[in-house]
């Protein structure tokens, strides 16, 4: 029993992974769970964003806030990251000429693997960050930051390739901005009033420190189930989808080897490689929706099992050379 705890302790994301995506794939597949799936879909509809609310505010509690500033660290991922953006949209936009992009598949692939650049930091970049031995402070200033370029970002970049109907450009940035604040300033505000006006609950939190990390482990488990609905249910070929998991998988390995490459210019390799890498995939796959195609969606879907697969290792590595 113990060693099966140390397991699930030290897999906890590949195991949150694996449940989201069985469950998923055992009520998609059993009919007699039609109507239980009827009934805890809109659940699980309503539990995710709480959940991954929870994790914030969580983190948040435990966050230096003297120390919520912009770094150096902070402009060189920002800049490396506006560089691949600028990269891949001149890509989509020479493909026609070049003779390469003539079909529907090479833009959409090239679109589902912007989503996974073009993504602000992930929110639960900081409990990783954490459970790492790095800055959660920096780390959360920078998820911050990166939040409020990105939603200015996206609504200047995707117009490009795709035209949204009745959707201007002051319109999508409102509407961006609305849904990070909900999800990122509220249990900011929230996890600061905490520290100082609620200390008990404060120093109960304090003392829990991996409970942040469960909490993100199972919006996950809910994520990769909502991944594998995306892949099982598009319309897209199994060429093309197969395509996408192998660029959003080297994307994913792109962006942490560029992310460590400038932290170690810059003195922080371990939170910037996080943060560049490390994405707000749910953001992504909604952006997805609105601008460009259902089948773009599918390459974050994918990049969130890549990412996590990473982190896994890296907290094994971690936690391996902590112990020896």
């Amino acid at each position: 029993m113990n060693s099966f705890l140390r397991f699930l302790k030290q897999w906890t994301l590949p195991v949150a992974i694996a449940v989201g995506t069985s469950a998923y794939l055992l009520f998609y597949y059993v009919p007699a769970l039609d109507k239980a799936g009827e009934v805890l879909g809109p659940i699980f509809d309503t539990i995710f964003p709480l959940s991954v609310f929870a994790t914030l505010l969580i983190t948040f509690c435990k966050v230096d806030f003297h120390q919520m500033r912009p770094h150096r660290w902070h402009v060189g991922v920002l800049v490396v990251q506006t560089l691949l953006i600028a990269l891949n949209v001149a890509l989509i936009r020479l493909l026609p000429s070049l003779g390469i992009g003539q079909g529907t598949d090479t833009k959409l692939l090239f679109e589902a693997v912007l989503t996974c650049i073009i993504a602000p930091s992930a929110t639960a970049a900081p409990v990783i960050v954490g459970k790492l031995g790095g800055n959660i402070s920096t780390m959360s200033a920078f998820t911050v930051i990166s939040s409020f370029t990105q939603a200015l970002m996206i609504p200047i970049v995707f117009p490009l390739l795709e035209q949204v109907a009745g959707l201007t450009f002051w319109a999508a940035f409102l509407i961006i901005l609305k849904k990070l604040a909900l999800v990122l300033l509220l249990p900011l505000v929230l996890g600061w009033m905490v520290q100082h006006h609620v200390r008990r609950l404060h120093r109960w939190i304090v003392s829990k420190p991996d409970l942040n990390f469960y909490c993100w482990s199972f919006s996950l488990s809910i994520t990769a189930g909502i991944t594998v609905k995306n892949i099982v249910n598009s319309t897209a070929s199994a060429s093309l989808l197969t395509l996408i998991a192998l660029f959003t998988l080297i994307v994913c390995f792109i962006q942490y080897a560029l992310g460590r490459g400038v932290g170690h210019w810059l003195g922080e390799p371990l939170n910037s490689g996080q943060a560049l890498f490390q994405k707000n995939t749910a953001l992504s796959i909604w952006v997805s929706y609105i601008y460009l195609h259902p089948v773009a969606s599918v390459g974050a879907g994918c990049y969130v099992l890549w990412q996590n697969i990473i982190n896994s290792l890296e907290l094994w590595r971690y936690n391996r050379r902590k112990s020896s």
